[in-house]
């Protein structure tokens, strides 16, 4: 399957998991599409001063892949700078938040995976 950037399905979250701000969500697959037992694969677009809130990972491992600018990602308790080219994973029952802290738009490529 392939699939061109202007043909992803786009929607947008407000305050996702409490978080502040709206979060666009563009969908590299669907979990519907794949075999794999992917739960989300998609590129996050988080504005400035936006972000997503903490919640947990039970039974799944999340990567984040940061594309574009600078944030905070908080894993359980710990604040880490992340910028372009970082990765972060989180599973096993841990918690993480992302929020945006630079001037720009903060992209990430997220991929849930449960096991």
């Amino acid at each position: 399957m392939f699939r061109k950037k202007d043909e992803r399905e786009k929607e947008v979250r407000e305050n996702m998991r409490g978080g502040a701000g709206a979060v666009t969500i563009r969908h590299f697959f669907k979990k519907d599409e794949m075999n794999a037992p992917c739960r989300l694969c998609a590129e996050l677009c988080i504005p400035p001063g936006a972000g997503i809130g903490v919640h947990e990972h039970q039974n799944e491992d999340e990567i984040f892949i940061i594309q574009k600018g600078i944030g905070i990602v908080t894993s359980d308790g710990r604040e880490i700078p992340v910028a372009e080219g970082d990765s972060i994973l989180t599973g096993k029952g841990a918690s993480h938040s992302v929020r945006n802290v630079g001037m720009d738009d903060l992209l990430i490529t997220a991929v849930i995976i449960p096991y």
